[in-house]
């Protein structure tokens, strides 16, 4: 295989000769020159070609390239602090790969519904490729967490007989003479996990088949998620924490251009630094109610109607996406909310000793307004107990046989907690839309391409 010089590398290679292989970003011309913007996947460089120096084949050439037209380029790499990235290549050589023609994705402005019809094409654009950047970088930051703190990666299967998070979003699937269902979270098999190697992360596509077209909700989505033996809450909490701000931390550490491309405050991510602020799920209704009389007597239109929306569901229901977001735009940093009431919470969330009719559990939510990024708890280790959740909550305890195994042989206090991938990439990129974060998004009415 052909070694070609990375644009990204450009600033080991000041003053020689290379040759790149990509596309053709963008292109002009001023009298006797060609300006060529190319991509090659690692960055962007402009190729300024000076017609008099070059051949007429190579000045052909470069009046014929179209946009996303492939091509290999030779040229002696410049340093020049007003080029994109720094650098520019002074021109000697050109090739056309591949002829692109009429590409359907101009430079001029389009509508986010023929884009994502066009996503196969969209991830090229420079803004696109900023946020698969940071997503990649996020997912190194998580990986890295967890291998330096001594965590085993196991993998979850996604075919399971059984609902973790209800029954109500489960998609449904024919498993041969049997019925399955799409995972909704591998963390029960990470609790079986954690009683055999400690420390356990799972990290893969997670499916929910709820009716949600916000801009917070896609159907199959990316968690990651650790489990740990004789981990209580306090603990749990402070591991997501710092699990949090190591992550966005190596993002404002390792994606300067990319943050700047999405024009992102990077001021507001630099905050982002244990501890992070704590409330009582009771102290946040608290909030919300005093946010709610606030707003309601606000000239500002949009959070009048904010107010109209804030504990709709009332006190002692689970939080929706007004409270969420009131809680975030209030708060430079990520708020972690514990103690929700355990009729809103799922089935194997340990019921909180002190307080009873309360569950020993956090959700993490986002600063700016991006709701929630991480759900936690400690997991009810008592076989009796857990039994008795399962029925309640209507689910037959046949399914579960083998996740009762786990408290039936040697027991122990347990914690973990599961983080939205897209979710926290559209806080940290300040995305409007979860759609963005995720290379092929899959939503209620879209499953193409």
């Amino acid at each position: 295989m052909k070694e070609y010089t990375p644009i990204a590398d450009f600033k080991n290679h000041v003053g020689e000769e290379v040759t790149i292989a990509g596309w053709c970003y963008n292109k002009r011309s001023s009298k006797k020159l060609y300006f060529i913007i190319v991509r090659d996947g690692s960055a962007m460089c402009q190729c300024v070609a000076f017609l008099p120096n070059l051949s007429e084949e190579i000045a052909k050439i470069c009046e014929e390239i179209n946009q996303e037209t492939s091509v290999i380029v030779t040229g002696k790499v410049k340093k020049d602090d007003r080029q994109i990235g720094g650098y520019e290549l002074e021109l000697t050589n050109i090739k056309i790969v591949s002829q692109s023609v009429d590409y359907p994705i101009s430079p001029k402005e389009h509508g986010v519904a023929f884009l994502m019809e066009n996503r196969h094409l969209w991830l090229r654009s420079k803004r696109q490729h900023a946020i698969l950047r940071i997503r990649h970088n996020i997912v190194m930051a998580i990986r890295n967490f967890f291998n330096e703190r001594g965590f085993i990666n196991v993998d979850a299967p996604i075919f399971t007989p059984n609902a973790a998070e209800g029954t109500t979003n489960l998609f449904e699937t024919e498993y041969f003479d049997q019925k399955a269902y799409l995972s909704q979270s591998g963390q029960l098999y990470m609790e079986a996990a954690a009683m055999a190697f400690g420390k356990v992360y799972c990290f893969g596509p997670t499916f929910r088949a709820e009716k949600s077209k916000t801009r917070r909700h896609l159907t199959e989505f990316w968690m990651v998620e650790p489990e740990v033996a004789y981990m209580e809450l306090a603990e749990d909490m402070e591991l997501a924490e710092q699990f949090v701000e190591s992550v966005v931390q190596h993002v404002v550490k390792n994606c300067e251009e990319e943050l700047k491309t999405l024009e992102r405050d990077v001021e507001k991510l630099k905050k982002i630094k244990a501890p992070f602020y704590r409330m009582s799920y009771d102290e946040a209704c608290e909030f919300l109610a005093q946010k709610k009389k606030e707003y309601a007597a606000s000239d500002d239109e949009e959070k009048r109607k904010l107010a109209e929306d804030i504990l709709k569901g009332g006190v002692g229901d689970d939080l929706g996406a007004a409270d969420e977001t009131v809680i975030g735009i209030n708060h430079d940093k990520p708020v972690m909310i514990h103690r929700y009431p355990s009729e809103v919470k799922a089935f194997y969330m340990k019921e909180d000793p002190e307080h009873k009719g309360r569950v020993l559990c956090f959700d993490m939510i986002a600063p700016e307004g991006y709701g929630e990024i991480i759900g936690a708890s400690e997991r009810e280790a008592d076989i009796e107990v857990l039994e008795s959740k399962i029925k309640k909550a209507g689910m037959s305890l046949e399914p579960f046989k083998w996740y009762l195994d786990i408290r039936r042989y040697g027991s122990v206090p347990h914690s973990g907690f599961g983080l939205g991938i897209e979710r926290t990439v559209a806080w940290i990129c300040s995305l409007t839309h979860v759609r963005e974060t995720i290379p092929f998004p899959r939503m209620m009415d879209k499953i193409w391409p």
